[in-house]
């Protein structure tokens, strides 16, 4: 019997026992669910982050402007600014989880990780990493396979979906998944992995899904940048020695609790927050106006 991954105490538990890293623990987990072999899910978490790379180089390269025309080439115009306001390593972090949210907010092929609202940030966290670190593609993989086992749990104690939890949710989850791969790879142990989702929890802890007219892309999309640094911060800070505090489990009930008490006009319904602006609602009625007008001529 594999882990089944209800919470981290266990998680930490199972793999002592077992002698194992953390990711081994989610291989078992998928050749029991999926039936698949070790070489394959490994293979799996590969061609997820080819996606992801391409998706960043779309982001990139190609015209990233959505029918809404709120998302008009953002990423490219970060990463091409001479001016770094801190290093232009995190200036091509911030560049890189732009480019591939846009390719989502512009119908393109993404990874939901764990969710297409939060498409960037993985893909940017660990593009960065990788090219900061020169870290092969399977460390990468291996990262990857932690943050699916910090997902695993988040989706067990609290919530992964906006609809249910806000944004906390989906890019806090997004952001903490992030932060366990980065600390994973460059050296890490167990308790120090799980303090930088703890603090990242804490830092996410109460954002709102508010989208502009309904739509993943104000303020989504730079809601993935922002996530992906703060992703860096936490790892940082845990990988110096900090504490969450907190433990991990303890930050995931919380964030449960909080999401259980927002209002629902801030769970992706649009209807608070920055939907409810003067500008959002604006935006609202252009678009619904368009949709309209684009339905009457087919």
């Amino acid at each position: 019997m594999s882990f089944l991954f209800k919470d981290f105490t266990g998680w930490k538990a199972y793999c002592e026992t077992q002698e194992q890293p953390l990711f081994e623990a989610v291989i078992a987990y998928e050749m029991q669910q999926k039936g698949r072999s070790r070489t394959e899910i490994l293979q799996g978490m590969e061609a997820a982050y080819s996606v992801m790379r391409q998706a960043i180089h779309t982001g990139l390269t190609e015209d990233m402007t959505s029918v809404s025309k709120m998302i008009n080439n953002g990423a490219k115009k970060v990463y091409n600014n001479k001016l770094s306001v801190l290093s232009p390593a995190f200036q091509k972090l911030i560049a890189r989880a732009l480019a591939a949210k846009e390719v989502n907010s512009c119908m393109g092929r993404v990874v939901a990780a764990p969710t297409a609202g939060a498409s960037g940030i993985l893909p940017g966290v660990f593009y960065t990493l990788q090219e900061e670190h020169e870290l092969t593609d399977g460390q990468i993989a291996e990262s990857m396979l932690i943050a699916a086992g910090v997902a695993l749990i988040i989706e067990q104690k609290a919530s992964l979906a906006g609809a249910v939890g806000g944004c906390q949710a989906e890019t806090g989850s997004a952001a903490a998944m992030a932060s366990a791969g980065i600390v994973h790879a460059l050296g890490g142990d167990i308790d120090q992995v799980f303090n930088a989702v703890g603090i990242t929890i804490q830092c996410m802890l109460g954002l709102v899904c508010d989208p502009v007219a309904g739509l993943v892309e104000v303020p989504c999309v730079v809601r993935n940048a922002s996530a992906s640094a703060i992703a860096f911060s936490s790892a940082q800070i845990a990988l110096s020695g900090m504490d969450s505090i907190i433990p991990v489990d303890e930050c995931l009930d919380a964030m449960h609790e909080v999401g259980q008490s927002m209002e629902s006009r801030y769970k992706e319904t649009a209807l608070g927050g920055m939907a409810a602006t003067a500008t959002g609602m604006a935006i609202s009625k252009r678009v619904l106006i368009q949709d309209i007008e684009m339905l009457s001529d087919e």
